[in-house]
């Protein structure tokens, strides 16, 4: 931190989740001087609690959010190459038990537009199983009025943290300062302009001013927290909902897409490691997201779930639990799981008469070298210093040839 005092930087990042790292590496690979700050570990926020998922989201193409699912479609295309070592196909499976014919005829639209809107792809195409074929690609299933299935392909980042980290690494690999247990206490603030942050060393306890010719903020679900005293209006720009998880033994082959016999809710039971994960809950949240966790209830929803759709699959020991906060753009008048998923950037300068100063709104681990792409678009010109993004041609660092070379084999749930 001492070496930041005194100097300006031309951004400043306030949070080290997966999007904030995005924006420091986009920012950094264009020759900005990039200061990043994170009041915990990097990526120990609602970035490391997801699904671990790269995917395009079915279910956006129900409410017809075809841009959505192509802007991931394509994202996933980049991730698979540029992160190769760390984000890898994933076959699903979506049982189909004695479907009307209206639903299968839109099912089977569907499959067809998830693949029209990835042209571009190199996962394989969509698969229509029978009965017999389903029950062997996956032998646990409920067989009672199972009828078939489709298969298709996403994508899975099982290890998240990594590709936080590897974001991070590559960027101070182009000249960016990254400090986690480095927390904002105010924001430096001159007439109308933001230009900086004085930012405390949780650890040490010493401050710091870093002074920023633009600031980014990208906290996650702590968004509305930090903004808060800048501020004009005190309406919150967050819709927060709480994401449960259960970890338990190896159970399936296939990642699965299923729909909750007590509620209709979707939900994934996911190959992870040599365990599989069930999740997710979708419930209003208005608490300190770093206290979230699960309750008895939400453990006892999922695994009477995953029971249900897999009688003989072993749900009985769960080795664990995670519980994140998702930050969605706020909308009332919709049930949690109907909010939309894409992201806002809040900019201050037009909504509040704040310059210099440029706030992330919601956010999906799949999107977030796009966000980060976004901001930095913004950011740059803003600072009259804009150059193309080269975040989707360079692999990171692991991706590259001599480092793929010494890839370890496959990793366990005990290693990772």
């Amino acid at each position: 931190m001492r070496s930041l005092g005194g100097r300006t930087v031309d951004l400043l990042v306030v949070g080290g989740g997966i999007i904030g790292a995005g924006i420091a590496r986009d920012a950094a690979l264009r020759g900005l001087e990039v200061a990043l700050v994170e009041q915990a570990d990097f990526g120990s926020g609602t970035t490391s609690r997801p699904t671990r998922l790269i995917h395009g989201g079915l279910r956006y193409l129900e409410l017809f959010d075809f841009a959505l699912v192509r802007s991931d479609m394509r994202e996933r295309e980049i991730l698979l190459r540029i992160a190769s070592h760390l984000v890898f196909p994933l076959p699903f499976l979506l049982p189909l038990y004695r479907p009307t014919f209206l639903y299968q005829l839109k099912l089977r639209l569907g499959m067809q537009l998830y693949d029209l809107l990835s042209l571009d792809k190199s996962l394989p195409k969509r698969q229509h199983l029978d009965r017999a074929a389903a029950l062997a690609a996956e032998p646990s299933l409920e067989p009672d009025g199972l009828v078939g299935a489709w298969r298709f392909y996403d994508a899975q980042v099982p290890l998240v943290e990594r590709l936080v980290v590897e974001n991070l690494v590559d960027a101070s690999a182009h000249g960016a300062f990254v400090l986690n247990h480095a927390r904002v206490t105010d924001f430096l603030r001159e007439d109308d302009r933001i230009v900086g942050a004085r930012v405390r060393d949780t650890i040490g306890g010493r401050d710091v001013e870093i002074r920023a010719r633009f600031t980014v903020v990208a906290t996650g679900p702590w968004l509305d927290r930090t903004i808060a005293p800048l501020r004009k209006r005190s309406d919150p720009l967050l819709r927060l909902t709480k994401g449960v998880h259960i970890v338990t033994r190896h159970a399936v082959e296939h990642a699965h897409v299923l729909f909750a016999k007590s509620d209709g809710r979707l939900f994934f039971v996911v190959p992870w490691l040599d365990a599989t994960i069930v999740g997710t809950t979708d419930t209003d949240y208005t608490g300190d997201p770093g206290e979230v966790a699960a309750t008895e209830e939400d453990v006892r929803y999922l695994q009477d779930e995953a029971r249900r759709a897999f009688p003989s699959a072993p749900f009985d020991e769960i080795h664990f639990t995670w519980a994140g906060v998702r930050a969605l753009v706020r909308e009332e008048g919709v049930s949690e799981g109907e909010v939309s998923r894409k992201h806002a950037l809040f900019d201050h300068a037009a909504r509040e008469s704040l310059e210099g100063i440029l706030s992330v709104v919601g956010g999906k681990i799949t999107a977030y070298r796009a966000i980060a792409e976004e901001v930095v678009d913004t950011a740059s010109r803003r600072l009259s210093r804009y150059a193309p993004s080269r975040s989707a041609e360079e692999a990171l660092p692991g991706a590259r040839p001599a480092d793929l070379a010494a890839r370890p084999g496959d990793l366990t749930l005990d290693a990772a």
